[in-house]
């Protein structure tokens, strides 16, 4: 767990695999970084996908490990090859949560709940551009600009006809009620998340009030799952200065179980549009009072 140093999926899927590949020749750590003449940190580095892993690194580490099939050598070498690709974030400048926007554009399907906003993914335009200004207070005009153009970007993937990302997404109902810039600007944003919650690979579900006490109390947390390969599944945490990966089968788990228990006790999908709906009329009464 760390801020902002998790590696992309194809890193941590090469670094699993050279883990694997060591295992099975029976080599410690310790003796292929002899073998390499470099610190054995930098291959626990390697196979935990902290650090990028050149080409040659790779055929280096498969002769040790003895792998002959030229076919699994080149397929090594060309996931390290990707791996140390920049994704399209990076010509924005330093955005914050890279490390997740790198997992969010690989991951295959999102858990996501949300106790006090509506999802990013979720967010039209103006209600973006709101939450960004209100909430980072030392965040300038160019960073909030970049910030928005990332967010947008990043709807790209529920949008994609090739790939969509399956998104489920539980929300407090206080999320609703927050008015977020202005009642038009709330109208609008409900409208937009009914309308996304009719997508079939979009399912949008919402705490009433009166459930009271439930698990997600806690805070904001999303799943995130990837297709194949190892450490298919991430808990992301996301926090004000720095961001929690949590990949532990066990952790994931926990949490796994906790957002079945939210949206057990969420009301299902028609009834949660249905009270978006009346909310959204509720917005449109208070901009004619405005």
């Amino acid at each position: 767990m760390a801020a902002n140093v998790n590696p992309t999926v194809r890193r941590r899927h090469l670094g699993a695999e050279l883990r694997r590949l060591r295992r099975a020749s029976g080599l410690k750590g310790s003796e292929v970084a002899e073998r390499l003449m470099v610190s054995q940190p930098k291959i626990s580095h390697m196979e935990n996908g902290n650090r990028a892993i050149s080409p040659r690194d790779v055929r280096d580490l498969c002769t040790i490990y003895g792998v002959t099939d030229p076919d699994v050598v080149d397929s090594l070498m060309e996931m390290a090859r990707e791996s140390g690709q920049q994704g399209w974030w990076h010509s924005y400048g330093d955005i914050p949560q890279s490390v997740y926007i790198a997992l969010e554009t690989e991951a295959t399907s999102l858990h996501t709940y949300e106790s006090l906003v509506i999802p990013g993914l979720l967010q039209t335009p103006a209600y973006a551009h709101t939450v960004i200004q209100e909430t980072i207070p030392l965040v300038t005009t160019e960073q909030a600009a970049a910030r928005l153009k990332v967010r947008l970007r990043r709807q790209h993937r529920i949008y994609d006809p090739a790939r969509p990302m399956s998104l489920w997404a539980v929300l407090d109902e206080s999320a609703l009620h927050r008015v977020v810039g202005s009642p038009d600007i709330m109208r609008e944003q409900l409208d937009h998340l009914n309308a996304l919650a009719t997508e079939p690979h979009v399912t949008v579900q919402v705490l009433p009030y009166d459930v009271g006490a439930h698990p997600g109390l806690s805070g904001q947390f999303s799943i995130l799952r990837f297709t194949g390969g190892p450490a298919s599944e991430v808990v992301y945490l996301d926090r004000f200065t720095s961001d929690l990966y949590l990949e532990k089968p066990s952790d994931v788990q926990h949490y796994s179980v906790l957002y079945d228990h939210l949206q057990a006790q969420a009301l299902s999908p028609d009834k949660s549009r249905e009270l978006i709906t009346g909310l959204t009329k509720k917005y449109i009464g208070a901009a004619h009072r405005v």
